[in-house]
């Protein structure tokens, strides 16, 4: 791994300012999926860190909080110019430890960088309100505030993306940060942390370290901390979620999916399969929004197989690194053993497999694209998240059906479908019941937009005008005598 400033790759935690190692001096070791090569050791911390860490934040807290927006914003944007100066380097951190290909990983770094520069606008716009007073000689106000302490755990899919979602919105409100990335990426929010040092960021404002759960357990529990933030399983979540209710904290979740990609008859199919292939095997499936089960209607369904197939066939699996590739490893074997266990038990039911369907000979990580046919409800596809390269084709033949089956389901994070109807367009809109849904298109992130879910698929927005609200508190004032 070759970077041009060798001072992005941190190998120990940062806390209130300064670089630090586990009190215990015990690691975790961080390798490269695609090679199992080991990359470097980060510091095993636990509660004592983390309450060490809040403390920091806390102290931080009340100077950051009356800061001028101006002047947050001032170094927020300072911090979203070195992203982008260094996105390279930060590109090549994020592909060696988390394994999408480098030009995927340089996407990431400039999608992260953009809420960063978001943020750094919002910060000028939390603005409150005049409401009418009840009586004369009074004014009445409403003020936002920021919320504390927050403190938040990330996964490793977008081991950059999801921090700078997070941390953004929270500093451009005056809220003071504690995170703790996934164990198997916690470079990226090192570096991260190292660039907003950099840009001015005080010491205590954003704080990050890695370490066991009994940090997550310390954050939940902790009075000090006021909001907790969460992307990973819904199984994680909702235990999350009840030890927070202890010191009753505002929370927000994303958590799992299990999203739809519809195709009707009338659709551009060429199109259905190019938006299908990016979402899909992007982050080879690793994705929360990317497609679960893909319904495609009856007239168009062995068309649309046979392209996607040809499509499909054509993606390169390999190293990160090496030019042209497409997909790259899975995370660890529990992935692998998922899309193993996904396939075979649709085969088991009668579904057929189209392509691929084993491990990929580019490593112990790597698994074929695949692509499962005649997949029905009742397969343990369509009620858990793959998470994995593997395409599942339901068979519908109406607008109805198609409805009832994407919405039966315990998640609601994303849909997508592929029609040109005007009129349907907006009655299926309408009716899948998701946080986020594509229309003619496989992608839809991006920070100008409300990313989350609805049902077991989370709480609260991240990204957009709205994201900044999870970060704030509101405050009536009656003023009388006046």
């Amino acid at each position: 791994m070759q970077l041009k400033d060798e001072g992005l790759l941190k190998t120990q935690c940062y806390i209130n300012g300064e670089w630090y190692e586990a009190l215990s001096f015990e690691h975790i070791e961080i390798h490269n999926p695609a090679t199992g090569e080991l990359i470097t050791k980060v510091p095993k911390m636990c509660q004592k860190e983390a309450e060490i860490a809040i403390e920091a934040a806390n102290k931080a807290l009340p100077q950051w909080k009356k800061t001028p927006a101006k002047e947050r914003s001032r170094l927020l944007k300072q911090w979203y110019a070195l992203i982008i100066e260094h996105q390279d380097d930060l590109a090549t951190i994020l592909c060696a430890e988390q394994g999408k290909p480098l030009p995927e990983a340089k996407r990431e770094i400039v999608y992260g960088a953009s809420y960063i520069e978001w943020f750094a606008e919002e910060a000028k716009r939390i603005d409150g309100d005049i409401i009418p007073a009840p009586a004369v000689h009074q004014k009445a106000l409403v003020s936002k505030e920021a919320i504390g302490v927050c403190a938040a755990i990330t996964p490793w899919n977008f081991p950059n993306s999801i921090v700078t979602r997070k941390v953004g919105p929270a500093l451009a409100a005056g809220c003071t940060f504690v995170l703790r990335p996934a164990s198997q990426t916690p470079l990226s929010a090192l570096a991260l942390a190292e660039l907003a040092d950099r840009a001015g960021i005080p010491a205590g404002v954003f704080n990050v370290i890695t370490g066991t759960h009994a940090i997550g357990d310390t954050f939940t529990r902790s009075p000090i901390v006021r909001k907790f933030s969460f992307t990973g399983s819904t199984a994680v979540g909702s235990q999350l979620m009840a030890q927070c209710a202890g010191t009753v904290k505002k929370v927000s979740l994303e958590l799992g999916g299990n999203a739809p990609f519809i195709v009707f008859d009338d659709a551009d199919i060429e199109a259905a399969v190019k938006g299908l292939v990016t979402n899909k095997y992007r982050n080879a499936g690793q994705t929360c929004v990317c497609s679960n089960r893909v319904y495609v209607q009856s007239g168009i369904y062995s068309l649309f197989i046979q392209k996607l197939r040809e499509a499909v066939s054509q993606l390169k699996v390999g190293n990160g690194f090496d030019p042209d590739v497409i997909v790259g490893p899975l995370i660890d074997q529990t992935a692998i053993h998922k899309v193993q266990e996904h396939i075979q038990d649709a085969l088991a039911k009668g579904a057929l497999l189209e392509l691929g369907g084993h491990p990929h000979v580019a490593g112990e990580l790597f698994f074929e694209p695949s692509i499962l046919s005649g997949v029905t409800q009742e397969m343990k596809i369509a009620q858990e998240e793959t998470f994995g390269p593997l395409a599942s084709i339901f068979k519908f033949d109406t607008e109805e059906e198609v409805i009832r089956y994407a919405n039966d389901t315990i998640y609601g994070l994303a849909a997508y479908f592929f029609s040109k109807d005007l009129a349907r367009i907006f009655r299926v809109s309408e009716s899948l019941e998701y946080g986020m849904v594509g229309v003619n298109t496989g992608t839809l992130s991006n920070e100008l937009a409300p990313f989350g879910g609805i049902k077991q698929s989370g709480i609260g927005r991240e990204g957009s005008k709205y994201g900044i609200d999870d970060y704030l508190e509101l405050k009536y004032t009656l003023l009388s005598g006046v």
